[in-house]
């Protein structure tokens, strides 16, 4: 009788500060895009899981919001995510560019520190660096964090990637797989919906309106195949809803060609999309309005 194999599972955490490619990190190790990727800051608003499954291991990615001062309601619900993840980790991936060498958030570096989860310093973005620089930064982390595992990586590129996923599942606890082994996200599919129009808005848009918006599918309707989806865009202000719409309805419809095909992609068929821009006004300070976009409990 053939024996049976130990199986290994754990929560694995990624935290840094905004745009140091936490998402690409999380997208490369999973193999698809779960978290939105854009040159902005705040890109990630939610704690997101990625599910990495082998035969004798499954891992539970965390990409969370990057570490900021919150500014209002919102932002301290996006704090509260980081919290969770750190608690929650059975490894730590801390990540930082490059040219990184301050903690902007001393109570974050107490708590990592504190942490009793194995800790990884992800020095990312080393394709745009040089040798010199890379070293140095590995070495200042390395005085910082002494006991941990500082690796220079390159989310975009693949660089270590492969390895460094070896490392972690070489320390994931013995347990069964806390999710089916054919699934990949804790989140619904509405939840990619209304990721995918936002990505295309911070992409589009500039100064406050990306920031003012969130958006909500309240229809998504499958078939073999096509999926109809009917999505609300909302924002704080008047003046921002006729910025998002733009001259005769043309900017929010680049918007629903782009996350059209988006989701075309994600979803692997043909996607309808019906999109609608209503003013709420300061949602991102109101309890009740959080609580249903799920940034509080």
């Amino acid at each position: 009788m053939e024996e049976k194999k130990e199986h290994h599972s754990g929560f694995i955490s990624i935290i840094g500060n905004p745009n140091v490619g936490k998402s690409t990190l999380m997208n490369a190790l999973v193999g698809t895009e779960l978290s939105i990727i854009t040159s902005k800051a705040q890109t990630t608003r939610h704690r997101i899981l990625g599910i990495v499954n082998g035969p004798d291991f499954q891992m539970v990615l965390s990409d969370t919001p990057g570490v900021i001062k919150p500014a209002y309601e919102m932002q301290s619900s996006m704090m509260n995510f980081v919290k969770e993840a750190l608690v929650d980790a059975d490894v730590l991936l801390y990540m930082v560019t490059v040219e990184e060498t301050e903690l902007k958030d001393e109570k974050l570096f107490e708590r990592i520190k504190k942490s009793k989860a194995p800790l990884f310093v992800l020095i990312n973005k080393i394709d745009l660096s040089s040798q010199e620089l890379v070293e140095k930064t590995v070495a200042h982390w390395q005085s910082i964090f002494p006991k941990a595992k500082v690796c220079p990586i390159s989310a975009l590129t693949g660089f270590f990637i492969p390895e460094l996923l070896e490392l972690m599942i070489e320390l994931l606890p013995l347990s069964p797989p806390y999710f089916p082994k054919d699934q990949l996200t804790d989140k619904p599919e509405r939840f990619f919906v209304n990721e995918s129009i936002r990505e295309q808005i911070l992409q589009r848009y500039e100064k406050e309106i990306p920031y003012s918006v969130e958006v909500s599918t309240e229809e998504f309707q499958e078939s073999p195949k096509i999926i109809k989806i009917r999505s609300v865009i909302l924002v704080e202000r008047e003046t921002q809803k006729g910025i998002l719409i733009g001259h005769k309805g043309n900017a929010l419809k680049q918007v629903g060609i782009g996350a059209r095909k988006s989701l075309q992609n994600f979803f692997g068929k043909k996607i309808h999309l019906e999109l609608y821009v209503k003013v709420s006004k300061n949602w991102r300070s109101n309890s009740q309005q959080l609580k249903r976009f799920g940034y509080q409990n």
